[in-house]
């Protein structure tokens, strides 16, 4: 997939849109709560931000992962979390307040963090011959293409609520849909490489999904937070914005064979949070049917 109108023009715009979407669902509150509740949040931020990208390079290592598919697992690794942690804290009646600013805060502070992870991982993993990479221009294009649109979908949620929470749910519609299509036109492209990593590639993304839940869960266990704000930080840290990472990996480096990876965890992505989700169901019922009821106490 060489550099063309679709990767310079219509893949920034379409992620662009996405993110004006998720500013739409945010207010200058999910920002502001970091003072007032700063543990939970900057627990989160510390499992996704820094131990995430280190268990990603970590699992590609064990499973002895192709160059390509190490530095996507890692750049995956690297973006923030999206709108979909959003939804799935919301059906595991996390704290749903919690998990939306995290998501916005982890896009602010990914702008800048998420240059210098892609830095490493294609200059010290990429061999002889990395692509070609700007610190400066990515952080721009980051910059330009999440935070931008976010601030602004933030503005008119302030100043045009009632159109901001009718629009909201068509950008995630669209979000959703869009992401689907990438993947299908990766698996396309790319599908040698596909073929020939299928079962690597399904395993490490897998085994990504589900220890980054663990890490999140452990963090709020060290650190005695209540249940819901670890089912939060477990969704957190193991959903991470696919379109984003694809878009850095087409647009940004020119590289398909790093968004391979990434597609399949587009399709892996949802199996950790709905194990989750239903073993947390399935532990609330146990509690209930084995606590004393009130004629027995």
């Amino acid at each position: 997939m060489e550099a063309s109108i679709f990767t310079e023009v219509m893949l920034p715009l379409a992620l662009a849109s996405i993110m004006f979407g998720m500013g739409l669902s945010l207010t200058v509150e999910d920002f502001t709560r970091l003072w007032r509740t700063p543990k939970p949040i900057i627990l989160g931020l510390f499992g996704q931000l820094i131990l995430l990208p280190i268990l990603a390079l970590a699992i590609g290592l064990l499973f002895e992962l192709s160059t390509p598919l190490l530095i996507g697992l890692i750049i995956l690794a690297a973006c923030p979390g999206g709108t979909t942690s959003n939804l799935f804290s919301q059906l595991a009646r996390a704290n749903l307040a919690l998990s939306v600013s995290l998501t916005a805060i982890s896009t602010i502070i990914c702008v800048f963090s998420t240059p210098f992870i892609i830095q490493y991982a294609v200059t010290a993993l990429a061999g002889e011959k990395p692509p070609q990479f700007s610190l400066l221009n990515t952080a721009i294009g980051l910059f330009t293409i999440t935070l931008v649109p976010v601030l602004i979908g933030i503005a008119l949620r302030h100043y045009q609520t009632q159109w901001a929470l009718r629009s909201e749910g068509y950008f995630r519609k669209f979000s959703l849909f869009f992401m689907i299509t990438m993947i299908v036109v990766i698996m396309i492209e790319e599908h040698q490489l596909l073929w020939d990593s299928l079962g690597q590639t399904f395993l490490a993304t897998f085994i990504l999904s589900i220890s980054s839940m663990s890490v999140g869960l452990l963090i709020a266990k060290l650190f005695n937070l209540r249940y819901s704000d670890a089912m939060t930080l477990a969704i957190e840290v193991g959903i991470q914005n696919g379109t984003l990472a694809i878009l850095i990996t087409l647009s940004f480096l020119n590289e398909p064979a790093y968004s391979v990876i990434i597609g399949m965890y587009g399709l892996v992505m949802y199996l950790g949070p709905i194990i989750l989700i239903a073993a947390s169901k399935w532990w609330t019922k146990q509690k209930e049917s084995t606590a004393p009821s009130p004629a027995q106490q």
